[in-house]
């Protein structure tokens, strides 16, 4: 639950609590969270997820698939064969792709902080 400062003025001595109190001293008051609010947020960190890991396992199952099919015509059964280029070509298109994520990762981040006054008022 989330709360906010209220000031004693907002009262005008309704709140037998607050009589004698001075005017700096503030109160907290529930406010409830919507559920679109909490559905909303979720949307957006799970887009944000997918956004950030889609490419990435996309690599990975190319990658996977390519050899896969790769060792079933050659009948070559090795298992660590498909490691070493999926752990290449996935490094490779994290280092290559960074800018892009981390623009993802700033713009959500900024966009959840520069809400959260909007959320707590």
């Amino acid at each position: 639950m989330t709360y906010r400062a209220i000031s004693r003025l907002e009262h005008c001595g309704t709140n037998p609590a607050l009589s004698g109190v001075g005017s700096i001293t503030q109160f907290l008051k529930p406010k409830t969270v919507t559920h679109q609010l909490v559905i909303d947020l979720s949307r957006d960190a799970i887009m944000t997820a997918l956004m950030i890991a889609a490419p990435l396992l996309l690599i990975a199952l190319g990658v996977g698939l390519v050899i896969a099919i790769f060792q079933s015509v050659t009948q070559i059964q090795e298992q660590t064969l498909v490691f070493v280029p999926k752990l290449v070509l996935v490094g490779g298109a994290f280092i290559v792709g960074m800018p892009w994520l981390l623009q993802i990762l700033i713009k959500f981040t900024t966009q959840i902080l520069r809400g959260i006054p909007a959320m707590v008022a």
